[in-house]
């Protein structure tokens, strides 16, 4: 076949934009279709319902963006945008959660997958991806920052010699607190994590799990917010005691090998990767499509 052959049958008039609201349906179709039965219908209009009602950095999309082919949608990414604060200082995040094109237009696809790292000081996360592309993720300029996960009993752990006062998210504690840490509490209980403090004289300190399964049937949370592993280890016992009382006593935690002071189990290759300035830390998936989502 010649090269103007393959040429023509290229569709041309392809455009990347970002998504509107009006977009909306025909995105849902788009991501029913490339994802077959692997999410719902249900699932993906929760998920654009969810981004319509979140605060977004100034500038970026609140959805995400779309191949445009004469008017048609042919092509989708979820991107969720968020200001993330590190010691007083602000970062703007990026987590792509979900990605399709229809195969005529996949020549195209690169427009796509070049928006989310159009700009140099968004750090953008691949939390997902599926064991077949690692490979491929890596090579695209992506650096794996998270190699397994770390199941632990909490309640089974050892005292740290303080009992903290444990309270819901909602209810602002009395000792010192980060603003911003409260905004990420507070927001995240609204899509349905359970969100607490720890409070001590010293300081509160902030914890967000997200209700998931392992091996799709044993009920577990999973840590997605602290303000670092070791806080998780130190207060382990009374939010083990904590979870418990809701009948819920396992916790998965992101982990690049056994964590010392927990009682559990380390499971490898689960990796994530990052691409940008800035490299998460474990115990961050703050506004990402596994804490807000459920993914």
């Amino acid at each position: 076949m010649h090269t103007t052959d393959i040429a023509a049958r290229v569709p041309t008039n392809v455009r990347a934009r970002q998504i509107s609201e009006i977009d909306i349906p025909d995105v849902v179709n788009l991501l029913v279709r490339g994802f077959g039965k692997e999410r719902s219908r249900q699932f993906w209009q929760d998920m654009l319902d969810g981004l319509t009602h979140r605060t977004v950095p100034p500038g970026f999309p609140r959805y995400g963006y779309v191949l445009d082919s004469n008017g048609s949608l042919v092509g989708v990414v979820i991107l969720i945008f968020s200001t993330i604060w590190e010691n007083g200082i602000p970062h703007v995040r990026c987590n792509g959660s979900g990605i399709y094109v229809d195969p005529a237009f996949r020549v195209y696809a690169q427009l796509l997958i070049g928006r989310a790292s159009r700009d140099k000081s968004v750090t953008v996360l691949n939390l997902t991806a599926s064991p077949h592309t690692h490979k491929m993720v890596e090579a695209t300029g992506f650096s794996r920052y998270v190699n397994g996960i770390f199941i632990t009993l909490p309640l089974l752990s050892r005292s740290a010699g303080e009992a903290p006062r444990i309270i819901e998210a909602t209810e602002e504690p009395e000792s010192p607190f980060d603003i911003h840490e409260r905004e990420t509490l507070v927001e995240h209980a609204n899509y349905g994590c359970t969100s607490l403090w720890c409070i001590t004289r010293q300081r509160a300190y902030p914890f967000v799990f997200r209700t998931t399964t392992i091996k799709g049937f044993i009920s577990s949370q999973r840590l997605v917010y602290c303000r670092d592993i070791d806080a998780f280890v130190r207060f382990a016992r009374p939010i083990g005691k904590y979870l418990a009382r809701k009948r819920q006593y396992l916790v998965i935690v992101d982990a690049n090998g056994p964590i010392p002071g927990l009682l559990g189990k380390y499971v490898g290759n689960r990796p994530r990767f990052f691409f940008g300035p800035n490299r998460p830390r474990l115990g961050d998936l703050a506004y990402t499509e596994i804490s807000l989502f459920g993914v």
